[in-house]
């Protein structure tokens, strides 16, 4: 079944049985004031700020926040502006939201990169890297594995490069259903990946480095899937 019918599938189920049974609402998952629902992991009182109802992260030092709860299916909706060029972040899904050698976790990364990044950092061959890696790659970061749909190595490229530059916003839509991810950036799907060995975790926002602002922070949850326990991150017990 192909997934835009499967998730028509999923979607339909959310219909009422009865008059009184009320539909499944979009969640914000950032108030626009301050930090509520959100846990620093490894980074700083002063990474993550609220400016003018904006959810700014100053990218030092490297590390994540993650959200309050775990999640499984869902719709995310997340808007982003890097603010310098070459600037670098992203979101994680289905994280475990622990840090490993590198301060980042194990998670699924949807990534957030600055135009010039490509040409800032070339491979040791002197090229830029293609230009899908900077529209949205997807990937399993720290040991999450997952099948690409449009192969570099084993992360999955955008089929085309939609992203705006530094100081212009970028809208993603994250479609995350049973091991399976599907990104839309700016109002088209263009990258998916699939086979998830993670597919109930956390929610991690990125601090690598370059300051990138938020905002209109948005979750759909649909109903439950197939995660086994195998498959979901561990809880963190609240501090």
């Amino acid at each position: 079944m192909k997934f835009a019918a499967m998730l028509f599938l999923l979607l339909s189920s959310f219909l009422p049985l009865h008059a009184d049974e009320a539909l499944p609402q979009w969640r914000e998952l950032f108030n626009g004031k301050d930090l509520t629902g959100w846990v620093d992991v490894n980074t700083s009182p002063e990474t993550w700020s609220v400016r003018d109802g904006l959810l700014v992260c100053s990218g030092h030092p490297i590390g994540v926040m993650r959200s309050d709860r775990q999640y499984e299916n869902f719709i995310l909706h997340i808007e982003w502006r890097h603010m310098e060029a070459g600037g670098n972040s992203g979101v994680f899904v289905w994280s475990n939201a622990v840090p490993s050698k590198n301060r980042l976790p194990l998670g699924m990364e949807v990534q957030m990169l600055e135009l010039a990044w490509v040409n800032q950092h070339k491979g040791k061959d002197g090229k830029p890297a293609p230009i899908g890696y900077i529209s949205g790659e997807l990937f399993g970061a720290n040991g999450l594995t997952a099948t690409p749909e449009n192969p570099r190595g084993n992360r999955s490229m955008s089929y085309e490069l939609r992203c705006k530059p530094h100081g212009e916003w970028n809208t993603y839509d994250v479609v995350c259903v049973d091991g399976t991810v599907k990104l839309s950036i700016n109002g088209k799907f263009v990258n998916g990946i699939r086979d998830a060995s993670i597919r109930k975790g956390y929610l991690c926002l990125e601090s690598e480095g370059a300051e990138i602002h938020f905002r209109n922070i948005r979750i759909l949850e649909l109903p439950p899937g197939m995660a086994t326990p195998e498959q979901t991150a561990p809880l963190i017990e609240a501090e």
